[in-house]
């Protein structure tokens, strides 16, 4: 897992290996669907952090974490990404995450670069690390800004997905998830935090699901031990991790390793039905996925023909297959596509599996 040779292929589901900078400026550009950040918070720890037993707190004291001064973070940001900007495709998008440390001049590093800031989301920690000095209020809280490449432009929002992920109300800005910890909290051969800061699968687990589909290209610049490549590989998504630290990307490495993808169907969501292409039911037809003559059955066993023209005609009713449900059932309406059933290889399947099949023709044709 090392600096790739060439810009002619985009090396993913790889670790790179160096410099954050150098080596998103070494890929092809236009080349990533999403970019998650977690960069350096710059914390300016002055002194060691203890709790009330005057045991030590394992903070953030790194030296990747260290810079002479905030023009020199600024400096730092703005190259990033400027090479980010560069990775992501017209419709792509970036997830920055940050605490009060950094994210406000992340921000506007951002907006100065020519993103367009969609959202921030407060991820509050359901179980946050106490304030011990007594000095401050509990730091609760981190700051993610999702941001598209520029104004007007596109970017992918599954938002029927994450209302189904939240019980079918609208996805908040707000989103009350727990810290890592427990087994989750991968350890060095020490039995310490093999790093510092991060991140649970679940916070990943939903900004993927929300602004990203199967097949795409996530890169996470500022890689540690991997949680981006982790969910990304089980969601069905290419990755691609930048690391310079050799032991986070051991970590890393080890982790992706036993991480198993999901099966394909499982990775399908929820999507508004005005997202999906129209398939008109005479189109099986046409294509022989059905033929005229064939019957359609219930699940409690009404029956109809199929016609040439795209209708059925059952006992003494003929029409769509909406309307010939909703007449066999004496109901108002119906949905044919769910009602009706074809038989196949002995078993009988549900015709909208044959709709489906179109659309995934449809979505993989070329532009």
């Amino acid at each position: 897992m090392t600096k790739p040779k060439s810009a002619d292929a985009l090396p993913i589901n790889t670790i790179l290996a160096g410099d954050c900078i150098e080596m998103m400026n070494s890929l092809p550009a236009e080349s990533v669907d999403l970019i998650f950040a977690d960069p350096p918070y710059n914390l300016q720890l002055r002194g060691d952090l203890h709790r009330p037993d005057n045991s030590r707190v394992d903070a953030v004291d790194d030296h990747w974490d260290q810079f002479a001064s905030f023009e020199v973070y600024d400096r730092f940001t703005r190259e990033w990404l400027a090479a980010a900007k560069r990775l992501l495709k017209p419709n792509g998008a970036i997830w920055v995450i940050g605490s009060y440390h950094n994210i406000f001049r992340v921000g506007a590093a951002l907006q100065d670069a020519g993103y367009w800031i969609l959202n921030d989301v407060i991820w509050r920690k359901s179980n946050p690390m106490p304030n011990f000095r007594g000095k401050r209020f509990t730091n609760a809280h981190e700051t993610m800004i999702w941001a598209s490449k520029g104004e007007g432009a596109k970017y992918t929002f599954n938002y029927e997905a994450l209302k189904a992920l939240n019980e079918g109300i609208q996805m908040r800005s707000d989103w009350v998830l727990p810290i890592c910890n427990g087994g989750e909290r991968l350890k060095d051969a020490n039995g310490d935090k093999a790093h510092p800061t991060q991140k649970p699968a679940s916070l990943l687990h939903r900004v993927l699901v929300g602004s990203t589909n199967p097949g795409d290209v996530v890169l996470d610049p500022f890689f540690g031990t991997g949680t981006t490549g982790a969910v990304a590989k089980m969601l069905g998504r290419d990755w691609i991790g930048i690391e310079r630290e050799a032991a986070y990307r051991e970590v890393a490495e080890r982790r992706i390793a036993d991480v198993r993808a999901y099966d394909r169907s499982s990775l399908e969501v929820t999507r508004a039905k005005r997202a999906e292409p129209r398939v008109p039911f005479g189109q099986l037809v046409e294509r022989g996925l059905l033929r005229p003559g064939e019957m359609l059955v219930s699940a409690n066993g009404k029956v109809a023909k199929v016609r040439a023209d795209g209708t059925l005609v059952g006992d003494d009713v003929k029409g769509s297959i909406h309307q010939v449900g909703a007449h066999l059932e004496g109901a108002p309406s119906c949905n044919g596509w769910t009602y009706w059933h074809f038989r196949k290889d002995g078993k009988v399947v549900p015709i909208d599996v044959l709709r489906q099949q179109i659309r995934a023709e449809m979505a993989a044709r070329p532009n």
